[in-house]
């Protein structure tokens, strides 16, 4: 049975590999290191489809070094430990090993510390190929011995050219010469690949072999064929954290429509509504906070409207929450006081605490003079008595700062207003 044409068409040599000019074009120096067969190891980087396993295989075809693949999904510690093996072997005959990983970022920690040693002591030229983040995925130790080389998605040009190399022109292509290919099929093509070479020559494949006696592809007939590319979305990979990033950002910038986006990109790639829900009503707290405290309400009602309807109508509780958070007036004073109180409390330790604010109800605490000179504010006119609650190292010290957003700006009002009684007291004190 005949390789499936992605596999046909794999480049044998880098004047046939198809884009990511950045990183490889003539005076590049990853190609030069590899015209001169002296590469180091290395992470590839990038999304499916744009080349990081077939610049392997090129690499491959073009070294004298000894060449072993594996893959991270197929192989485990027991493997990897008699690649190395061999390879320190073959190193005393003279012979260098290059070991390619496929889908690296499916190792665990484990199996990829098996590797430190020997890519510190060159046993092995290490190249990893990834679709994750390997700040995330890659040890740290591993990441620091090999160079990062980043792979963009194919553009519109080099995918133009490949469905008509594929379809025509290449001698391990369709081999369709006399086949026309309409304009806007083409372009609806590049369109769903996203940049994808692989899955846009499994869609030409699919389509080319059961052409029958048709010689143009129109847009009837690829809707007979064509088939949605999955969104790509990984559930606890860098494209989940990409995703809320992005949201969470909209939120904060007031832009409903970019949090509308991004929300229902990350619906249909399959994200849990409750994960989601749990983010906006963080937000209600971080970004819109005291500037509308009915956010968190809303938030709060959301997730509970979500858990009474579910799905699809629930769904109507995020849309509006997400909606509601973009539009409120933001204000972040609510976190930056927590973190300013943190951080005095880490300065200065445990700070008595005054001896009029201390529990006063034992025979000890009362003969220690316990509660002595507390004033119930509750009996004080205005129902505020300027008392000074702080330790007394901290007294004057401000902690939350309202922001003169929303309604917080009547409590920065209000907190003026207390503050200047405070003030007024001390002064008629002559403290």
């Amino acid at each position: 049975m005949d390789a499936p044409l992605a596999e046909r068409l794999r480049p044998q040599n880098l004047d046939e590999f198809l884009g990511q000019n950045k990183i490889l074009g003539q005076q590049s120096l990853l190609r030069k290191s590899l015209e001169n067969d002296s590469i180091p190891s290395m992470i590839f980087w990038g999304p499916p489809g744009c080349g990081k396993t077939s610049l392997a295989h090129v690499i491959k075809q073009h070294t004298k070094k000894r060449f072993v693949a594996l893959s991270a999904v197929a192989s485990g510690v027991k493997e990897v430990k008699e690649v190395l093996a061999d390879a320190r072997q073959m190193k005393h005959a003279f012979m260098d090993t290059i070991l390619f990983i496929d889908e690296i970022h499916r190792f665990n920690k484990g199996q990829q510390d098996a590797l430190l040693g020997a890519v510190e002591d060159g046993t092995v030229t290490l190249i990893g190929a990834t679709t994750e983040n390997p700040g995330f995925e890659v040890n740290g130790a591993l990441l620091s011995r090999c160079q990062l080389i980043l792979f963009a998605p194919l553009s519109k040009e080099d995918l133009r050219t490949l469905i008509f190399s594929a379809l025509r022109d290449h001698p391990r292509g369709l081999q369709l010469k006399d086949v026309e290919v309409e304009d806007a099929v083409v372009d609806k093509l590049i369109a769903q690949s996203e940049g994808d070479a692989r899955f846009l020559l499994n869609q030409l494949e699919w389509i080319g072999k059961n052409l029958g006696d048709n010689k143009i592809i129109d847009e009837k007939l690829l809707e007979e064929f064509q088939y949605k590319k999955p969104l790509r979305y990984d559930k606890s990979g860098e494209e989940h954290y990409n995703l809320i990033s992005a949201l969470h950002k909209s939120v904060r910038g007031s832009d409903p429509d970019a949090a509308l986006y991004w929300l229902h990109r990350m619906l249909q790639g399959g994200e849990d509504p409750r994960f989601i829900l749990r983010r906006l009503m963080r937000m209600s707290m971080e970004d819109v906070g005291l500037a509308d405290p009915n956010a968190l309400l809303l938030a709060t009602s959301a997730r509970e409207a979500y858990d009474f309807m579910g799905i699809p109508e629930g769904l109507i509780a995020l849309d509006e929450l997400a909606i509601y958070l973009a539009l409120a007036p933001k204000s972040n004073s609510v976190e930056l006081a927590g973190m300013k109180a943190d951080s005095i409390v880490k300065q200065t330790g445990t700070l008595p605490v005054p001896r009029a604010y201390r529990n006063s109800v034992t025979r000890v605490g009362k003969q220690l003079g316990y509660g002595i000179g507390y004033e119930y504010d509750h009996d004080s006119p205005g129902g505020y008595s300027a008392q000074e609650h702080l330790p007394t190292q901290l007294v004057g010290t401000t902690i939350y700062e309202p922001k003169p957003y929303g309604r917080e700006k009547a409590l920065g009002e209000k907190l003026a207003q207390l503050k200047q009684m405070k003030k007024e007291r001390k002064e008629r004190e002559g403290k």
